[in-house]
């Protein structure tokens, strides 16, 4: 029986400085590699072609999700395996994903864990790992959404879960410095402010600017555990939350900026709410430090308090 094919396909705008790496890792798996480029002004193109992959050009979408099928419908692999330019694949995992395409079984797509360094610092933590994403699956199993960040629906499919260790994980070179972050920050709050103004008719709620931003830093930090990554953990928990209040004013500005009336009362409650869940998740963090019976008297004074608070 013949060796099955492998396809890698990689979506690039002006990638110079990170796509040789990205090509070199992928030569350890792909039979083709399909480069769809969205109309680079650097070198990006011309090192692709010097690694002997297919380039095709598609026009600038912002982000990249719209451009995904395009390219996968150009590869001509049985299987398919998706890369940004900034993640490369360890050997490790090239061996591991040959040998899954090589199995007769009947997997459709591989969840493969992705090990995000943000600021020179592996996150461990924060929902950063293990990042699990569909990146690997049998040509025309997949169809990528077009929405910003979005991952497709897998219901119905065989999934095949790779463990989630450093070995088989694809390695990402994310933010390497503040203004990236910034900058691709300020895109995405943009992109999903639309989002949620045309796709689902959203109107800005004066809590929302508030308790979202609040809601994601808490989820980072307390519920992700983002402080077992120090200040990597804190600062990007915090610069997550900024994200999220910028979309929320973005939706706003789409708005035009609309008169909201902010009553006493609806202050009150507003912070109300945003009190209890500061301190809900303060107390949940301190109550997981305790031991013994004295676990048993801080949970019932956290409760007692929580309660006041609430009410």
């Amino acid at each position: 029986m013949s060796k099955p094919t492998v396809s890698v396909v990689i979506n690039t705008l002006n990638e110079e400085k990170n796509i040789r790496r990205c090509l070199q890792s992928a030569k350890k798996l792909a039979d083709e590699i399909i480069v769809v480029d969205m109309y680079s002004d650097d070198k990006t193109r011309r090192i692709a072609k010097e690694f002997g992959a297919k380039v095709f050009l598609h026009k600038k979408t912002g982000y990249v999700e719209p451009a995904r099928n395009f390219a996968i419908s150009k590869a001509r692999g049985q299987w398919v395996l998706i890369l940004d330019a900034d993640e490369r694949i360890p050997s490790s995992l090239a061996k591991r994903l040959k040998e899954i395409a090589a199995t007769q079984g009947e997997i459709d797509c591989v969840l493969i864990p992705r090990k995000n360094i943000l600021l020179g610092h592996w996150m461990q933590n924060s929902r950063w790992w293990p990042d699990y994403l569909p990146r690997f699956f049998r040509r025309g199993k997949i169809r990528w959404p077009k929405q910003i960040h979005q991952q497709p629906d897998l219901k119905g499919r065989s999934i095949y879960t790779l463990p989630d260790s450093e070995d088989f994980a694809i390695i990402h070179h994310n933010y390497e410095t503040l203004d990236q972050f910034l900058d691709r920050g300020r895109k995405y709050a943009l992109i999903q402010a639309k989002e949620l103004v045309e796709e689902k008719n959203y109107r800005l709620s004066n809590k929302d600017l508030i308790l979202k931003p609040l809601e994601e830093f808490l989820s980072r930090f307390f519920v992700g555990e983002a402080y077992r990554d120090g200040i990597h953990g804190l600062a990007l928990s915090l610069l997550q939350a900024w994200v999220t209040l910028l979309t929320y004013l973005k939706v706003w500005e789409i708005q035009k900026y609309e008169e909201k009336a902010l009553e006493p009362a609806r202050v009150r409650e507003i912070f109300r709410e945003a009190i209890y869940q500061l301190e809900y998740w303060r107390d949940d963090f301190l109550l997981s430090q305790q031991g013994g019976l004295a676990k048993n008297w801080y949970h019932l004074f956290f409760k007692f308090r929580q309660w006041l608070v609430k009410n």
